[in-house]
């Protein structure tokens, strides 16, 4: 069970604003009051799908994202950044693994205002079990959702660190604390069960 508290602590101790939700649906009308009139970039999170969050913001927000056919380029410049994260620990390491980059590169510059949005799902209790967790868990996952043709796609089971043209695990990013060139970077703890 995640140690939301001890999270928190740790994250605001390193800078971050904090905010826990009991359920999905309480972050999201928290940040859909929080976001407006803004433009908002995002990469393909399933928390972010799974919440609703994109269409309640859409309705007063400017969104932009390759996965609705954006250039990959163009949510690295919108005013607000929304992603999750592949692993979380509880004495404060984030973690994200990508493909391309442009989604760990969003979470660490070039926009006023991030938000992380995690379930208690991605909450490891230190940094070792958070990476095991990113790369044994989600990369799998998430190359079995986009079709890859990998090892872990195959299987489901574990990191393989193949050579294969179609891994997804290309850039890993450890945010240690919050990044000097955002200027608000908050994380959103959701007790419930959210993205892979």
């Amino acid at each position: 069970m995640a140690n939301f508290e001890k999270l928190a602590e740790n994250l605001k101790k390193f800078g971050y604003d904090v905010s826990v939700f009991p359920t999905a649906a309480a972050a999201a009308a928290y940040l859909d009051g929080e976001i407006d009139g803004k433009t908002v970039g995002s990469g393909g999170s399933m928390t972010l799908q799974a919440m609703g969050l994109l269409e309640l913001l859409g309705k007063h927000n400017t969104l932009v994202s390759h996965w609705q056919g954006d250039p990959v380029e163009a949510a690295m410049a919108t005013q607000v950044y929304l992603s999750s994260v592949n692993g979380i620990a509880e004495t404060g390491e984030i973690i994200n693994i990508d493909g391309t980059g442009n989604r760990v590169a969003s979470t660490m510059f070039g926009h006023d205002t991030v938000y992380l949005i995690v379930g208690r799902n991605k909450v490891a209790p230190d940094y070792d079990a958070a990476l095991w967790r990113a790369r044994n868990i989600a990369s799998p996952k998430n190359a079995q959702r986009l079709g890859r043709k990998t090892p872990c796609a195959v299987k489901g089971d574990k990191c393989y660190d193949c050579d294969s043209p179609e891994r997804i695990c290309r850039a890993l990013a450890v945010l240690w604390r919050k990044p000097n060139g955002i200027r608000k970077m908050e994380v959103v703890l959701v007790d419930e069960d959210l993205g892979l």
